[in-house]
């Protein structure tokens, strides 16, 4: 008996973007290493915007890989202005892997074109394709690359699950334990062998054990003829419409459009719908920080070749026991250090109280927080990550919680190595591989 839903996990393919047939051999090879790479690495936010020059590029070019000789000036000039993009950002870039492979990649196209280094560096727009409806899939998409169509024909109606992640932090789990938890730092949220989102957290306050969320990195595996690998990421005060390549969907396979990136309020609300796995998954910036919540089937959530690797996996095993934290009773001081401008608990409850009129948890994350920060925009963090269950939750019933979770000791684990440590061992072998063949 075949088993309900057999999916494959392909390694993905890609090579540097914009780069044409006869581009360098090491261009090619080193560049997807180095994306995966540095999106893996658990790295407190940077300076350097490499992102930000590549997508506007990519944007720039519409992802042309090989340009008519018509559009052989403009592409030069989009060239110019993405080296000078790289020039601005060069004092904060200083020992980045992306952005020396950019610089690398940047000189195989001038030559290989024949572009001059002076001239012009407006940036141009060649020719582009109109956008696909928003409203469904190309008409010849596998039927794979629609979750629920394909698993309907072998099983019943999938379960969903939420996870949630806002405030200083606060998380819910795919279980619905709700938990505040320090995990300063890169941490995993998801980890399965569709999809991976990692998050960086850093303190609100100098000296506070307050933190939040300041970037968020999310890996789409390649999938058969569905989508080729895509990353997102955001950062404080960087909230893209796009992937980091530029694009808005899966890439150039049929069901391409499986995969797309939607932008509800402009720098504020991005919604990504990921129809091959059934998942729609919602980052939005609230202040300077960033939430995030996802609504994924449970066949996905537990789709993992190492189950014991899933103690690294924050949404599903919720946070270590060193890392959670109690919220203060009614009435409690703060329970870190706190600026000058924090709110008495009063005040706190009363502005939190405008927002969330029910005293559930969530309630109650925004007190902690208005005591922790004082930064009243923790108030609409929870209200949206509210909001947001309310949207992606499947049980009705729970979208409130009124219990914390905290682990049993038996459940404390000792510390494994994160995420990024363990993509950087895993692809470290390729990146000397792709060095040494420069």
């Amino acid at each position: 008996m075949q088993p309900p839903r057999e999916r494959l996990v392909v390694t993905g393919r890609a090579g540097w973007m914009g780069m044409g047939r006869g581009a360098g051999r090491s261009a090619l090879g080193f560049w997807p290493t180095l994306a995966f790479l540095l999106c893996s690495l658990p790295a407190a936010t940077s300076p350097c915007k490499i992102l930000k020059c590549n997508s506007e590029f990519w944007s720039a070019t519409a992802g042309s890989h090989s340009p008519a000789s018509d559009d052989a000036p403009e592409f030069c000039a989009a060239l110019r202005t993405y080296a000078l993009c790289t020039r601005r950002t060069a004092r904060t870039c200083r020992g980045d892997l992306a952005y020396h492979s950019a610089v690398h990649g940047i000189e195989d196209l001038m030559s290989q074109y024949n572009c001059s280094k002076d001239g012009p560096t407006s940036q141009p727009r060649l020719r582009t394709l109109p956008p696909p409806s928003d409203s469904q899939e190309r008409s010849d998409s596998p039927e794979i690359c629609h979750y629920e169509k394909s698993f309907h024909k072998h099983s019943a109606a999938p379960n969903y699950t939420h996870c949630g992640l806002f405030g200083d932090p606060h998380l819910r789990t795919f279980t619905d334990r709700f938990q505040t938890c320090k995990v300063q730092g890169a941490w995993p949220l998801i980890d399965n062998n569709y999809l991976n989102v990692q998050v960086t957290n850093t303190p609100v306050l100098p000296g506070s054990a307050a933190t939040a969320t300041s970037k968020l990195t999310i890996i789409f595996k390649n999938f058969q003829e569905c989508v080729d690998q895509k990353v997102y990421q955001a950062e404080m005060d960087e909230l893209p419409a796009a992937f980091a390549d530029g694009s808005k969907n899966g890439g150039d396979k049929h069901g391409a459009n499986s995969l797309k990136i939607t932008e509800k309020v402009s720098g504020q609300h991005v919604e990504i719908q990921a129809k091959y796995i059934g998942t729609t998954i919602v980052v939005r910036q609230v202040g300077r920080y960033l939430t995030f919540a996802v609504r994924m089937p449970e066949e996905v959530v537990h789709a993992v070749e190492d189950r014991d690797g899933q103690g690294l996996y924050l949404c599903l095993r919720g946070c270590p026991l060193n890392q959670q934290i109690d919220f203060p009773g009614p009435g409690a001081r703060s329970p870190a250090p706190a600026a000058a401008d924090t709110f008495p608990y009063e005040a706190a409850a009363a502005k939190c109280k405008e927002k969330l009129p029910v005293e559930d948890l969530y309630y109650q994350a925004c007190v902690f927080d208005l005591l922790t920060t004082g930064d009243v925009n923790f108030t609409l963090a929870a209200y949206y990550a509210l909001e947001d269950v309310k949207m992606l939750h499947s049980d009705k019933d729970r979208l409130h919680l009124y219990e914390r979770t905290r682990e049993p000791p038996g459940r404390a684990a000792a510390p494994r190595p994160r995420l990024g440590s363990l993509a950087l061992l895993a692809l470290l072998p390729a990146l000397l591989r792709a060095v040494a063949s420069a």
